[in-house]
């Protein structure tokens, strides 16, 4: 792709005469009006550059959404509290009661079971789970009333990776808006450039980066995300999920260091990727060659920021995943924990933590291994130290077999 995501977010940062360097943080809740029919226009959508409450709109907020839309070359964006905030509020939205889904079965287990669960018992909607890489799967899920298509860019945690062009292409012939996740590849996938209608983000993860706060993101077409925020009948401004101003802030500030994070959280995740290969272990990363869906990212792909910085090794049993996790957080390698996108390298078994909402016989279908251990590798300055420490983690634990 053309598309550079980092140099668009570059273009809109141009500083008016005497501004601060970083946007003044707006900490009112609620804004005053110099006119009474001044209010009544914004309550009805009518003016522009007025703010009414922050459940709606906030002038901190502003600018990172804007940040946020250049970046994914989107016409706008909201910001919310969580990135399940940003996932259930566009799903809802889109969706009315008895409508149907498909989506992806390796996905986020909070996304699962939103959809195998939380859908069906309250608003009577079905989720087919498909894979996602088996285009003619698909299309055969598709029903009447059939409305969204959801998927991950690099699905969560089997890495696969979603041919985003292919699915547009049957998401329009059938009338379906196709909801993409980018959570692991900021920066490396512009979806919408690709046909996707919403994107979504849990900008907790490598938008963010400190593991410091939880916060969400929609982009999309304007139309819709004011649909979203209409006082009236929409999701997010009825429900409420916003973002907190400081929050936000801090975000934007973020924001501006991604394109360098994720181009060195890509170089260590190759470069680990290689050696666990080299060591014999089965390893599941993009970058390399021999993997599924190699090619297809490269076609897809924003070119200069890597192939991303998440990979997964099988370990085979959770007790051999377990047993290297504990080794190697002792060893300094990084924390057994979930979430990604920090600074520090983060591991956790996904079969019995972040994919525990998926029932363990979904799980053996999909092909995710009791023992898989999912890596979201870190900004280390000397990754050849880091890697030294985990190939002692794995000779102990060969050894005391």
């Amino acid at each position: 792709m053309n598309f550079n995501p980092a140099a668009e977010l570059q273009k809109i940062m141009n500083l008016s005469p005497f501004d601060g360097v970083n946007p003044v943080i707006s900490d009112s809740a609620t804004f005053a009006f110099s006119e009474a029919d001044v209010m009544t226009d914004t309550f009805e959508g009518k003016t522009e550059g007025c703010f009414l409450y922050s459940r709606h709109w906030n002038p901190t907020n502003v600018h990172l959404a804007k940040a946020l839309a250049a970046m994914e070359g989107a016409e706008a964006a909201w910001l919310t509290s969580s990135g399940m905030a940003a996932i259930t509020s566009a799903i809802l939205q889109l969706c009315k009661y008895g409508d149907h889904i498909i989506s992806a079965n390796t996905t986020y287990g909070g996304s699962y079971a939103f959809f195998a669960n939380y859908l069906p018992a309250k608003f009577n909607i079905e989720v087919s789970f498909v894979d996602i890489t088996d285009l003619e799967a698909v299309k055969k899920e598709i029903r009447p009333n059939t409305r969204i298509l959801f998927t991950e860019s690099m699905t969560n945690p089997l890495l696969q990776i979603s041919d985003i062009p292919a699915l547009s292409e049957i998401a329009r012939a059938n009338d379906l808006k196709l909801v993409v996740d980018n959570t692991f590849t900021p920066l490396i996938i512009s979806p919408l450039k690709l046909g996707a209608d919403v994107v979504v983000y849990s900008m907790t993860k490598f938008i963010n980066g400190k593991n410091d706060c939880v916060a969400g993101a929609i982009c999309g077409k304007e139309d819709f995300i004011n649909s979203l925020i209409d006082v009236s009948s929409g999701t997010a401004m009825l429900l409420g999920p916003v973002l907190d101003p400081p929050r936000s802030a801090a975000i934007l500030k973020n924001l501006h260091t991604l394109h360098i994070r994720m181009m060195k959280h890509s170089e260590n995740a190759g470069f680990l990727a290689s050696r666990f290969k080299e060591a014999g272990v089965k390893i599941n990363y993009p970058g390399l060659p021999d993997h599924p869906g190699h090619k297809l990212l490269g076609e897809l792909m924003n070119h200069g920021f890597g192939y991303g910085g998440m990979l997964a090794i099988d370990m085979v049993t959770t007790d051999n995943a377990s047993k290297l996790m504990v080794a190697m957080q002792d060893r300094g390698v990084g924390y057994l924990a979930v979430s990604l996108g920090y600074f520090r390298t983060l591991f956790s078994n996904s079969g019995t933590s972040t994919s525990s909402e998926v029932p363990v016989e979904e799980q053996k279908r999909m092909g995710l291994s009791e023992g898989l251990v999912r890596f979201s590798v870190g900004l280390d300055m000397d990754i050849e130290h880091s890697w030294k420490n985990i190939e002692a983690c794995l000779k102990d634990l060969n050894e005391n077999q």
